[in-house]
């Protein structure tokens, strides 16, 4: 549809300066406002089947009575809108619902600030900056809140049947505790899942006070509830209780310490002054073509560094029966597990919404907004890079398993 020179020419006349025309009082604002009252009246005259100014068909007894206003919130602030009423109020406007207050994506807007990591109040004052609305913290809360029953039907979808990997993490989360009052330390447990095509998959998010084996049992139950019925390597980063618990619920499983988790803690022993030499040092371990010259390497870095740093060598040495399956793989797919490229980024969008957050009041609260950082990770590109290789190396190595 194109709008007439002489139609916007008549519009403009009288406007001279930019308020004129993008003010609070200006003609896009008013413009909005007669337009959609226009298009309210079109919609009650389909509803009675007469024009306004006519008379009603005979024998209809609904008439039309007036208008009421409503205030509507949007990016132009607040817009007074003369909504068009029938006598016996059966007349639902699609344009304006029943109920509705706001437009122009005002629901969304708040949701993308509170996904940004913007407190309630950060929003009010933003929305009051830009639009020059006044929002309560109550309708801010119900917007948000919303989101819940998003949350809800994502986390109880259906999963595929296979995946070749599964990473499982944990980001520590301020909570306010309901019965204490006091504010804790949660643990934020998160599923990332490659599929079959190489596609990145966020399967669950999990939030628990204290875990152990009976809680990633029931987590590992959840996923088999939704679907998933094999899961070819699962790389944890050593909690207790883990690995029992994803070969309980999945015998076949291949469990893998994470590598980049255990050279982490590796070097949360050294002084700054060292830890560039440590890693260099250990990564000749992890490196290493085989399991067997893995272990000579770490002998060697032991013999090393055990009189400054006693308790490195026998963390890797605990953990071994989880490390060396890594030795197996072809370096296509140990590239995808040691480097955990996407369980790192998909942390550090979390955090980064997080982190202007002291502490949350509820776990829902801080459900919304991990939730709203997920899918905003899961926007920006879900391929695992090179995945071609490492699914060829898959089919190889899994057979039936990976194919069926």
């Amino acid at each position: 549809m194109t709008i007439s020179k002489a139609i916007l020419d008549e519009l403009l006349q009288g406007v001279e300066r930019p308020e004129d025309l993008l003010g609070d009082t200006g003609l896009m604002k008013e413009l909005k406002i007669k337009l959609m009252e226009r298009m309210l009246g079109a919609e009650l005259t389909a509803h009675l089947g007469y024009e306004e100014g006519q008379d009603a068909p005979p024998g209809q007894r609904n008439r039309r009575n007036g208008t009421s206003t409503k205030v509507l919130k949007g990016q132009d602030g607040e817009l007074p809108v003369a909504i068009p009423r029938d006598r016996d109020s059966s007349f639902e406007p699609e344009l304006v619902k029943k109920g509705q207050t706001r437009i122009d994506g005002m629901d969304d807007r708040i949701i993308g600030l509170y996904a940004a990591g913007l407190t309630v109040r950060d929003i009010q004052a933003h929305l009051l900056d830009l639009y020059g609305l006044k929002v309560s913290p109550d309708l801010i809360s119900r917007v948000t809140d919303a989101v819940l029953d998003e949350v809800r039907e994502w986390q109880s979808r259906a999963l595929d049947r296979m995946y070749p990997i599964v990473l499982f993490d944990a980001l520590r989360v301020k909570i306010r505790d309901a019965d204490s009052r006091t504010v804790k330390n949660k643990a934020v447990y998160v599923a990332l899942g490659v599929t079959r095509d190489g596609q990145r998959e966020v399967l669950g998010l999990w939030i628990a006070e204290n875990e152990g084996a009976k809680f990633w049992l029931s987590v590992m139950n959840e996923l088999k509830n939704r679907g998933v019925q094999d899961i070819l390597i699962a790389v944890v980063d050593g909690l207790k209780g883990f690995p029992e618990a994803i070969t309980s619920a999945f015998p076949d499983a291949m469990v893998q310490t994470c590598i980049v988790h255990l050279v982490r803690h590796s070097l949360n022993f050294c002084s700054w002054k060292d830890r560039k030499v440590v890693a260099a040092d250990l990564r000749r371990v992890y490196s290493a073509p085989t399991a067997d010259m893995a272990e000579a390497e770490l002998d060697v870095f032991e013999e090393k560094w055990a009189g400054k740093y006693a308790s490195i060598a026998p963390a890797w040495r605990r953990a071994w029966q989880e490390v060396i399956p890594f030795f197996g793989f072809d370096p296509a797919i140990r590239k995808i597990i040691y480097t955990t490229n996407a369980i790192e980024s998909l942390n550090r969008v979390i955090r980064k919404s997080i982190k202007t957050r002291g502490s949350f009041p509820t776990d829902e609260a801080a459900t919304k907004l991990i939730y709203l950082a997920i899918r905003n990770f899961e926007k920006d590109g879900r391929n695992v890079r090179e995945w071609f290789a490492a699914r060829n190396q898959f089919a190889i190595m899994f057979g039936e398993r990976f194919d069926a």
